[in-house]
């Protein structure tokens, strides 16, 4: 991964392949942002004029580059937008330093190192722009052939491999901490992303609790596996009954990271289908290629809680990942079939396709009997909530309103775009079933919240608990952006690590 490091020298003398710097959309035309002073300067000041003259507008993601001035050891000057410039007296948004770090490592990719001269007032900045790199450079090439070998007759561009933070100061405790913290959590939610985009055949349950069992004993977590003899004896109907069709058998990962001083505990549950062909009720052509992402809310949940263990946050965190593969055959459960869950309640499948839900629902029980002070699951739930919100937002629905309020804007502090929903009482009723205790399918409309009901039936009594349904932007099936690539984009690992340091600073409530 990209090496983040800390700098005090001036642009024009450090050796590198670019200077990346920032422009801003003002009301005027392009404006140089701070940070920026002695690139500008060897300009003799002209520098946005310079950038107006190539056609910079200081949009967000907009990318200019240029000759570096004579003098500079660095060949390239690349200017990137930040959009919208801030009002007198105010800083740059954090999101759009984020941002723009991001584009501007994705456009750098293949150069060795790059200066960025980025706004930086104070040490938090640096974390985000350090974080912006990080996930902006990250790139998936393990299955080609580029990627085996940078710079073989694939022709891919390995990702920048160093960024130095100008502005920063390398001995001041809270700059360290910043970058230390964003690289800890960059890290993970790039790991995150390279399960996601990891083909099913070689990321089935067994595989995915195996890289979950590395990771615990690197990491210093406990770690529990449940496999299918373990699952049968403990009365796991729902993970069971979703794993029955294939032929990988499906797994139950508990990780515990533990802190001596916590004062709060946390279970992350995440829906880990590592492939999703939709069961008996299968999924209409064109719906299938992308199904292997229907693991990313396990995937995320397994990020947090090593995240958490690597920053050490006074706070002890569970992650229940929830895997299984989801395939027809004939040992597949069939739309009828009842299932008797670990909690004891029974579910008539009405929809094979709608089997995160129990999943989720086995995971959720077995989360509520430890009694923590709450849960959250993250699951590629439903395309009806993709319908609602679009493919970069994700929904928080709660069974507290305060605790919905407190993710929804710890998920906006980090740049994670998401949106509070309502679970109406008036739809539970639309999963009566003559044969079980519920259905798992309800109302087509407001479909998405009809699984948010599923799930709140097992949850423990007492117990504050958020459900994401992250469906919509989990995996970006078009262009990269900002600094979220094409396919696995890591989301809601930010949302659930600033969870915890909250819940650690005994802020969430």
């Amino acid at each position: 991964m990209t090496a983040l490091t800390l700098s005090t020298a001036a642009a024009p003398g450090l050796r590198a392949d670019a200077i990346v710097i920032g422009v801003a959309k003002g009301a005027k035309g392009p404006s140089v942002a701070p940070g920026a002073e002695a690139v500008d300067k060897a300009y003799d000041g002209r520098l946005a004029g310079v950038l107006e003259t190539l056609g910079a507008s200081g949009a967000e993601g907009e990318v200019t580059k240029l000759p570096a001035p004579s003098g500079f050891k660095a060949p390239v000057v690349v200017a990137v937008g930040l959009g919208a410039e801030p009002g007198k007296g105010a800083g740059y948004d954090a999101e759009a330093l984020r941002r723009a770090a991001g584009v501007a490592a994705r456009a750098l990719a293949g150069a060795k190192k790059a200066a960025f001269a980025l706004p930086l007032a104070e040490a938090a900045d640096a974390g985000v722009v350090g974080e912006g790199v990080l996930l902006g450079a990250y790139s998936f090439d393990a299955y080609k052939e580029s990627g085996r070998d940078a710079g073989a007759k694939g022709g891919g561009k390995a990702p920048l491999a160093e960024a130095a933070l100008l502005g920063a100061k390398p001995r001041d405790k809270a700059y360290k901490a910043a970058v230390e913290r964003a690289a800890a959590v960059a890290e993970e939610l790039n790991r995150a992303r390279d399960l996601v985009n990891t083909p099913p055949n070689d990321l089935n349950p067994e595989a995915f609790a195996a890289v979950a069992q590395a990771a615990a004993k690197e990491h210093g977590i406990k770690v529990q596996v449940l496999d299918e003899k373990a699952l049968t004896k403990g009365g796991y109907g729902g993970i069971l009954g979703v794993g029955a069709g294939s032929a990988s058998g499906p797994r139950l990962v508990k990780l515990s990271y533990t802190s001596p001083k916590a004062k709060k505990s946390l279970a992350f549950v995440g829906k880990g289908i590592t492939y999703d062909s939709g069961g008996i009720s299968l999924k209409p052509a064109g719906h299938n290629e992308t199904m292997k992402c229907d693991m990313a809310g396990a995937a995320a949940v397994f990020a947090a809680v090593v995240a958490a263990a690597r920053l050490g946050l006074e706070a002890n965190v569970t992650g229940w990942l929830a895997l299984a593969e989801n395939m027809p055959s004939g040992s597949a459960t069939r739309p009828g079939d009842v299932l008797r869950m670990f909690s004891g309640k029974t579910v008539e499948v009405l929809n094979t396709d709608a089997e995160g839900r129990l999943v989720l629902a086995d995971a959720l029980w077995a989360a509520s009997q430890e009694k923590p002070d709450a849960i959250i699951d993250v699951a590629t739930l439903t395309g009806a909530m993709m319908l609602a919100l679009g493919s970069r937002t994700y929904a928080v629905m709660a069974n507290d309103d305060a605790f919905r309020s407190a993710v929804h804007e710890a998920a906006e502090e980090v740049g994670e775009p998401a949106w509070p929903m309502p679970l109406p009482e008036h739809l539970r009723k639309g999963m009566d079933s003559p044969t079980a205790d519920i259905a798992n399918m309800g109302e087509r409309m407001g479909g998405g919240l009809v699984a948010g009901l599923f799930l709140r039936e097992f949850v423990g009594e007492g117990i504050t608990w958020a459900h994401l349904d992250i469906a919509g932007p989990a995996f970006n099936e078009g262009g990269p952006f900002g600094y979220t690539p094409k396919g696995g984009t890591g989301t809601a690992v930010r949302t659930l690590v600033r969870v915890a340091e909250l819940a650690a600073a005994g802020e969430l409530g």
